[in-house]
C-alpha cells in the first residue's frame, strides 16, 4: 500500500536559503532509494521559514529502508543546523487514488472510479 508524508517544518526564516542549499544534495540522493514516488521540500510562499514536505512511497518497506538509509539521517542532522522551531509532519496510508477530474473535465470530490491506488 502507498505512503504518503506530508507536513512543514519550521526553521529560523533568515536560514532557509541556507537550509535548501544544504537540503539540494540529499533530496537528490534520497530520490535514487527503491520504493520512492515523490520526495518534495519546498518553502512556503506565505509562511517565512516554513518547509512544505511531500513525500509519496511505494509501501512501508520502502520509507522504513528510507528511515534506516543514511539520506535520512544526514537530513536530519542538515536540518538541525538551521533552527528548527516545530515540525508537522503526518503519513497517510493510500487505499484509493483516482483523477480529480472526470472525463468531461469536471472537479470531482467523489470517488467515481474504481482505479486502485
Amino acid at each position: 500500500m502507498k505512503i504518503i508524508i506530508s507536513g512543514t517544518v519550521d526553521l529560523d526564516p533568515d536560514q532557509m536559503d541556507a537550509a535548501m542549499v544544504a537540503a539540494k544534495p540529499l533530496i537528490e540522493g534520497a530520490l535514487t532509494q527503491d520504493g520512492i514516488l515523490d520526495y518534495d521540500w519546498c518553502p512556503d510562499p506565505l509562511t517565512p521559514g516554513r518547509l512544505r514536505v511531500f513525500e509519496r512511497w511505494e509501501s512501508e518497506a520502502a520509507l522504513q529502508n528510507h528511515f534506516n538509509n543514511h539520506w535520512y539521517n544526514d537530513m536530519r542532522m542538515a536540518l538541525a543546523q538551521f533552527g528548527i522551531r516545530g515540525a508537522d509532519v503526518l503519513k497517510y496510508r493510500i487505499e484509493l487514488a483516482e483523477p480529480v477530474y472526470d472525463e468531461t473535465g469536471t472537479p470531482r470530490a467523489d470517488f467515481f472510479t474504481e482505479m486502485s491506488g
